[in-house]
């Protein structure tokens, strides 16, 4: 894709729109289980399959982005995002909500994997990566702020979500056209480079999204329920996190390659295993608010990290595509597995069963990440600064 600096805009752009659904999932699921009388774990399925949908999309499109030109998939999926989301904001029976949810997530998964392409393309794609997690916290958290001050129902989330697919749309003008209409022939096939490195990365951040997700799937209910919290200050707790990942974020991009990948990457996602342990049993809100503000600290640095490694492993960004879809299949069987697990085991036992996994997953990808800094293997992008990472 094109290094022109007037796209990156773009890129950012159709990067907030595309994991805008993940970010707002707690309210999501909350707001689908009170207004169309569903059980806990209905809701929890109603936020898996819009995720499913968008990794099967980010999947079918991890090599063919370039060939069917950005411009044009970008536009196509926001378009299923905003006809999805709206659906199902202007629904309120569950079968036209869930179809909603369907188109709406696969449209997401098609912004995200143009996004992820074309950010792997440039010259700094760890630069890219944060600003378009900058971008989606700080579209999420005003979302936090907003919504529980303007009425219930799930009408109010996903009608934001379709609303910011609609807004995004002008900035496709910016990304290039198909391939092949520039060369004036069909795009060559190269084969994926990284083989190995890239399926033990895409493997270990499926199972490091679906950790964290499923907590973050079920946040709502341990705030509301065991720790006492309001909706209105349940959202401020979820705002705050979120600008909490806003100034890691941005205190990561400062620091830039110094700290390199495998230190982030490892070390972080320790320190939000111990997080996940703290919020689980949280039994007042302090406790609770502290374990999400710090986990949220640090979840987008490890992922911009992961994001930029990611990227490294080939420039015409397909693992980039197929990591982060891996990512989005984890955050799909997030609210799921955390219900589930909270139902057999409680909050305090789902929390430590998802704190001995992520400390599991950390090892291979610090491995990754240590092979990608070493002097052994040859850069893949040569424009690019030894930075993070990859989902």
């Amino acid at each position: 894709m094109s290094a022109r600096p007037r796209a990156l805009g773009a890129l950012v752009a159709l990067f907030t729109a595309g994991y805008l659904a993940p970010y707002l999932l707690p309210t999501l699921v909350g707001r689908l289980a009170a207004g169309l009388a569903l059980s806990t774990s209905q809701a929890g399925l109603v936020g898996s399959i819009l995720l499913l949908g968008s990794a099967s999309a980010g999947f079918t499109l991890a090599s063919r982005v370039e060939r069917i030109g950005p411009r044009r998939a970008a536009r196509a999926g926001l378009l299923a995002m905003v006809l999805g989301y709206g659906t199902a904001a202007a629904s309120a029976t569950a079968a036209p909500v869930v179809a909603g949810a369907v188109l709406g997530g696969l449209g997401s998964g098609t912004a995200t994997a143009v996004a992820a392409a074309g950010i792997a393309g440039r010259a700094d794609p760890h630069r890219a990566a944060t600003l378009g997690l900058l971008s989606v916290s700080a579209t999420a958290g005003a979302l936090y702020l907003a919504l529980p001050h303007l009425g219930g129902g799930h009408a109010l989330p996903f009608a934001a979500i379709a609303a910011t697919a609609a807004l995004v749309w002008p900035a496709t003008a910016r990304l290039p056209e198909p391939a092949a209409a520039r060369t004036r022939g069909p795009v060559p096939a190269r084969p994926l480079p990284h083989r190995r490195a890239g399926t033990v990365l895409a493997c270990a951040i499926l199972c490091w999204s679906m950790a964290q997700n499923a907590l973050w799937g079920v946040s709502g209910r341990i705030g509301l329920g065991q720790a006492g919290l309001s909706e209105v200050a349940l959202g401020l707790v979820f705002a705050v996190a979120l600008g909490a990942g806003l100034a890691g974020v941005t205190v990561a991009g400062a620091l830039g390659p110094r700290l390199g990948r495998a230190v982030p990457i490892g070390a972080g996602t320790a320190f939000i295993a111990v997080c996940v342990l703290l919020s689980s049993a949280a039994e007042g809100p302090y406790a609770f608010a502290a374990g999400e503000i710090l986990w949220n600290a640090v979840y987008p640095v490890v992922l911009s990290c992961l994001l930029a490694l990611a990227a490294s492993l080939d420039p015409r960004g397909r693992w980039a595509v197929l990591v982060g879809s891996a990512s989005s299949l984890g955050v799909a069987c997030g609210p799921v597995t955390g219900s589930a697990l909270a139902e057999t085991a409680g909050f305090p036992g789902m929390g430590l069963t998802l704190c001995l996994l992520l400390l599991a997953v950390a090892l291979p990808m610090t491995a990754v990440a240590r092979r990608a800094e070493g002097p052994a293997p040859a850069p893949v992008l040569p424009a690019v600064a030894p930075d993070p990472a990859g989902a």
